[in-house]
C-alpha cells in the first residue's frame, strides 16, 4: 500500500473516532463539563476563598490549569480504551488487520481519535472556566505541545488497557484503581511544596505531578518541577509506549488469542 492509500486509511480511522465521541456527545462531551463545572464552584468558589493565594494565584486560578489537565488525560484514556476494545469485541478489528492497512496506520488514527477527544475536552473545559476566573497564557507553544503529548501519552495506555482486557469489567479497572488516584494526587488541586518533605519525595514519583506542572507553568508560568526535565520524560514516554503498543498490535497480542 503506498503512502497516499496509507494517508486515506489513516483519515478514515481517525473520521470514524471522531464521528464516534461526536455522535454520542452527551455521554462523552457533556459530563466533563458538567463535572469541572461543579469542581469550579465547590472547589474554585465557595472553597477557594478560604484558602487564599497559592503559588501567587488566587486558589481558583491555580487549580483551573490541573483541572482542564485533569479533562484531557480522563478523556484521552477512555476513549482509546472503549472505542479499541469495542472494535475487538464486536471483531472488527480482525478486518483491518486482514487489510493492507499497516499496524502503524491502525495505532495513529486511534491515537489521534484520543487525542482530539482530549484537546476537544479541555477546550470545552477552559471556555467554562472563563466565566469563573481570568487567565492568561504565558507560554502558548509549551501548552500547546504538553497538552498534545499528554493527550497522546494516555490515548496509548488506554490502548494498552484495551488490548489486555478481556471483557468490558476489566476497561474499568485501571481508570479506577490507577489512573483516578494519580490525578488527584498529582498536583491538581494543590502546590507540592506544602508537603513535607517525605511526602513531596513520593509525590515526585507520580508521572501526573511533571503534566500538570508542566501545563500549569505555560499557562501561569509557575511550577514546582523542572520544566525541561519534564518534558523530556513526558516526550520518552510518549515514544517507548507507542513502540510498546505497536509491537503488541504486530504480534496480535490480546487480538488473536
Amino acid at each position: 500500500m503506498n503512502a497516499h492509500r496509507q494517508w486515506v486509511a489513516f483519515s478514515t480511522i481517525l473520521r470514524k473516532e471522531v464521528r464516534r465521541f461526536m455522535r454520542i456527545w452527551p455521554q462523552t462531551l457533556l459530563p466533563p463539563a458538567i463535572t469541572m463545572s461543579l469542581y469550579f464552584v465547590i472547589f474554585g468558589n465557595l472553597i477557594g476563598s478560604r484558602v487564599g493565594d497559592m503559588g501567587g494565584f488566587d486558589y481558583m486560578q491555580f487549580i483551573v490549569p490541573g483541572l482542564i489537565m485533569m479533562s484531557v488525560i480522563q478523556n484521552s484514556y477512555g476513549n482509546v480504551v472503549s472505542s479499541f476494545f469495542s472494535t475487538k469485541f464486536q471483531h472488527s478489528i480482525e478486518e483491518m488487520l486482514v487489510s493492507p492497512t499497516s499496524p502503524l496506520v491502525i495505532l495513529s488514527g486511534y491515537v489521534a481519535g484520543g487525542i482530539v477527544r482530549g484537546i476537544a475536552v479541555g477546550v470545552i473545559v477552559t471556555g467554562l472556566s472563563l466565566f469563573f476566573t481570568q487567565l492568561r497564557v504565558e507560554h502558548l507553544g509549551l501548552t500547546l505541545l504538553v497538552v498534545v503529548l499528554t493527550a497522546a501519552l494516555f490515548s496509548l495506555a488506554g490502548f494498552i488497557n484495551a488490548v489486555f482486557a478481556r471483557n468490558f469489567d476489566d476497561i474499568s479497572i485501571i481508570p479506577t484503581f490507577v489512573l483516578t488516584p494519580l490525578t488527584y494526587l498529582g498536583g491538581v488541586f494543590y502546590s507540592i511544596e506544602l508537603l513535607p518533605e517525605f511526602w513531596r519525595g513520593v509525590t515526585l514519583l507520580n508521572p501526573v505531578v511533571y503534566m500538570v506542572n508542566s501545563f500549569r507553568y505555560g499557562i501561569l508560568g509557575v511550577t514546582d518541577v523542572n520544566v525541561g526535565l519534564s518534558l523530556l520524560a513526558i516526550f520518552g514516554f510518549t515514544v517507548a509506549l507507542f513502540l510498546f503498543c505497536l509491537w503488541l498490535l504486530q504480534r496480535g497480542v490480546g487480538i488473536r488469542q
